[in-house]
C-alpha cells in the first residue's frame, strides 16, 4: 500500500512539474471559489453557495475525462474551459458581471460556440482516425458536423434557460430596452398589414407609475438571438480551423491547442488490466466450483 501511495504521489508531482500553468490556474481559481463559498455559508446566501459548489464540480470534469476516458485534453482548452467556468458562474453570477459589464454573456457565448465546436469536431475526428470504427469523413463534413453540434448545443441551452424562466420565474434570458415595434397585432383591418411604432420612451403602468427605462421592455428574444448569433460565429470560426487541421492530417499547431485526442496507449493498457481482473475473477470462480 506505502510502496503504491508513493508512485501515486510522484505521479502526480510529475503532472504537476509537466503542467505547470494548468495546475496554478487549476489551483488559484479553485482557492478562490472556495474562499467565496465559505463567505457565502456565513452570510447565508445559499443561492451563490449553490453556484460555488456547482463551479468546484464543473472545474473536476476535465481531469475526470482525462483519468477515466484516456482522453488526452490540450492544456490551452483545459484552461480555457476552468476560466470559462469561473467567467460564468462566479465573475456573472455571484458578481453580477451579467448585468454591469456589456458584453459579458455575448464573450462567453462566443467562446462557448468556439468550445463546442471543437469538442464536436474531437468526437468525430476521433472515430475518423479509429481503424476498428468504419467511420470516415472528410475534412469538410467534419467541419460540419462540428458546426453543427455546436449550434445544437446552443439551441438546447436556449431551450433550458426559456423553460428556466417559464417554470421557475427566473431571468436567464435577459430582456432588452427597445424604442420600435413593427407587429400585425395592432393592425385594425386584420390584413396582416405590419404596423410600426416608433420613437417609444416610455411605458406607464395602469396607475400612472413610469418604468423609468426608456423605452419598450423586450422578454428576451433579442437576447436569445444574439446568443444565438455569436455562437454561430463561434462555431464558424473554429470549423475552419477544423478544416484545415484534417486537411493537413494534424498539422495544424493552433488547432491541437483546442482539440482533444485519445490517448491510445493508456486505453489499451487500461482495457489489457480490466481484462486480466475479468480472468482473475474466472479462474477463481472455477477453483470455488472445483
Amino acid at each position: 500500500m506505502a510502496k503504491r501511495e508513493k508512485i501515486h504521489s510522484e505521479s502526480f508531482a510529475a503532472r504537476v512539474k509537466e503542467h505547470k500553468a494548468l495546475f496554478a490556474v487549476y489551483f488559484a481559481l479553485r482557492l478562490s471559489v472556495v474562499l467565496i463559498l465559505i463567505a457565502q455559508i456565513f452570510n447565508g446566501n445559499w443561492e451563490n453557495v449553490f453556484y460555488c459548489v456547482l463551479s468546484l464540480i464543473l472545474m473536476l470534469i476535465p481531469s475526470f475525462i482525462e483519468d477515466n476516458w484516456h482522453i488526452d485534453i490540450p492544456d490551452t482548452l483545459e484552461i480555457i474551459v476552468i476560466l470559462f467556468i469561473y467567467a460564468a458562474e462566479i465573475l456573472g453570477e455571484l458578481r453580477a458581471y451579467y448585468i454591469n459589464i456589456p458584453f459579458w454573456d455575448t464573450m462567453l457565448h462566443t467562446i462557448t460556440g468556439f468550445l463546442a465546436a471543437a469538442v464536436g469536431f474531437s468526437l468525430c475526428d476521433i472515430f475518423n482516425r479509429n481503424e476498428k470504427i468504419k467511420f470516415s469523413l472528410s475534412p469538410f463534413f467534419l467541419a460540419f458536423v462540428a458546426f453543427c453540434f455546436s449550434m445544437t448545443v446552443a439551441v438546447c441551452w436556449e431551450f433550458f434557460e426559456f423553460s428556466a424562466d417559464q417554470l421557475f420565474g427566473s431571468d436567464m434570458q435577459k430582456d432588452t430596452v427597445i424604442n420600435t415595434i413593427h407587429t400585425v397585432e395592432l393592425d385594425l383591418t386584420r390584413s396582416n398589414k405590419v404596423v410600426t411604432i416608433d420613437g417609444i420612451t416610455d411605458v406607464y403602468f395602469p396607475d400612472g407609475t413610469n418604468l423609468g427605462l426608456g423605452g419598450y421592455l423586450d422578454i428576451g428574444l433579442i437576447d436569445t438571438m444574439k446568443d444565438l448569433f455569436v455562437n454561430f460565429v463561434g462555431a464558424l470560426v473554429f470549423s475552419f480551423i477544423g478544416f484545415f487541421y484534417s486537411k493537413n492530417r494534424g498539422e495544424g499547431r493552433f488547432a491541437r491547442l483546442f482539440i482533444p485526442t485519445v490517448k491510445y496507449k493508456e486505453a489499451d493498457e487500461a482495457k489489457k488490466r480490466k481484462a486480466e481482473r475479468k480472468a482473475e475473477k474466472m479462474k477463481s470462480r472455477k477453483k470455488q466450483g472445483g
